[in-house]
């Protein structure tokens, strides 16, 4: 499975980006999409995931009532439409693909990458 992610870029604070992550295909190890980013000097941090099938979602607590994250499975992609953005969501923004939204969320076990995308917030 081959994830791109796209849809970064700079954007003032309270402005709005959505980011898109394509998937080549959809295999039994591939259940659950989800999206992480990393600050310069930070860890990567889960910031959301959707299942495929039930379209259920999860959300880190500092992007909740602000993104969004849905998906067309006709189409095989993910979108997270982010809303109200703070200079704090100013990262690499990746998406990922794994068995189920626990692996996501707990962050283990999850097979595929894409590649970041760039997201800046400027206050």
């Amino acid at each position: 499975v081959q994830l791109q992610a796209s849809g970064g870029g700079p954007v003032q604070a309270g402005g709005s980006l959505r980011l898109s992550c394509a998937a080549s295909r959809l295999t039994t190890d591939s259940n659950a999409m989800g999206w992480f980013r990393q600050a310069p000097g930070k860890e990567r941090e889960f910031v959301s995931s959707i299942s495929w099938r039930e379209g259920r979602t999860y959300y880190a607590d500092s992007v909740k009532g602000r993104f969004t994250v849905s998906r067309d499975a006709a189409k095989n992609m993910v979108y997270l439409q982010m809303s109200s953005l703070k200079p704090e969501d100013t990262a690499l923004y990746y998406c990922a693909a794994a068995t189920d939204s626990s692996s996501l969320r707990t962050y283990r076990n999850i097979p595929y990458w894409g590649q970041g995308t760039q997201v800046t917030v400027s206050s």
